[in-house]
């Protein structure tokens, strides 16, 4: 598959990094922009926020950006159209991060059928469970979009079998609760990424309160690669349509701490 190939691409060159963008906070234009410049300084994955007005996995700093673009009036369409964009010299792999009302709402072979058109690799759904993953597997399968697991601290006996039937890369999150900065994360994560370890060969990567570059070589060492959402998210929020230089930086210092 495709799309499972360039999502492996993205592990290839040692530890990979991960930036999550809400499509949108404060405009499409800044968004395109900002991902060029992660890209440009070493991300090698985007996750792109497709906004939702009830985002239940996220912290405050990401639902405010979802206010902040519904507002200002981006649209899935509006946001397939920047993805065609963006394809026009972005390489690294595209993956949208959602929720399963934006997909309903759109008609999920429809916006599967744009994901494939437009050059989206992957599909994260946090409020789909594995278990009612059915509903839009087969859209996915038609489309070759990874459909990405992803797996808690609280899956215990389901990790395994999550990681059995992961495509793309398995999300491993770092901490209960929503996202967001934490100072410091307790979770046994190193024994939860050998579980998936031992049932896939797909790369894991460790997302949820990663901020600081030393926290990011931390979670390097257990896992292959690191996702990191909020504390961009906060540079968006901060320098609004002067942010992409500042997210290029910020991307560079992560990037470097986690090739350590």
């Amino acid at each position: 598959m495709s799309n499972n190939n360039r999502i492996a691409s993205a592990f290839n060159n040692g530890k990979a990094f991960i930036a999550f963008i809400t499509c949108g906070d404060p405009d499409l234009e800044t968004t395109a922009a900002a991902v060029r410049e992660a890209v440009a300084n070493g991300a090698d994955l985007i996750e792109l926020g497709i906004p939702f007005s009830d985002p239940t996995a996220e912290g405050p700093v990401i639902q405010e950006a979802n206010v902040r673009a519904l507002s200002g009036g981006v649209t899935t369409d509006r946001i397939f159209s920047l993805v065609r964009e963006l394809r026009k010299d972005v390489t690294v792999p595209l993956v949208f991060m959602t929720y399963a009302n934006v997909i309903y709402s759109y008609d999920p072979e429809r916006f599967l059928a744009k994901c494939e058109e437009t050059g989206i690799d992957g599909l994260i759904l946090p409020d789909v469970p594995f278990e009612e993953k059915e509903e839009f597997l087969p859209y996915c399968r038609k489309h070759g979009v990874a459909l990405i697991s992803l797996i808690a601290p609280t899956s215990a006996q389901r990790i395994s079998m999550i990681a059995k039937e992961a495509e793309g890369f398995v999300y491993l999150v770092s901490s209960l609760g929503v996202t967001g900065t934490r100072s410091e994360i307790k979770t046994d994560l190193s024994s939860i990424a050998e579980e998936v370890r031992r049932n896939t060969d797909i790369p894991c990567a460790i997302g949820f309160g990663i901020s600081k570059p030393e926290q990011a070589a931390a979670m390097a060492k257990v896992a292959d690669g690191v996702i990191v959402g909020s504390a961009i998210v906060k540079i968006i929020a901060a320098y609004g349509k002067d942010a992409p230089v500042h997210v290029g930086e910020y991307v560079r210092s992560m990037k470097d701490a986690i090739m350590q």
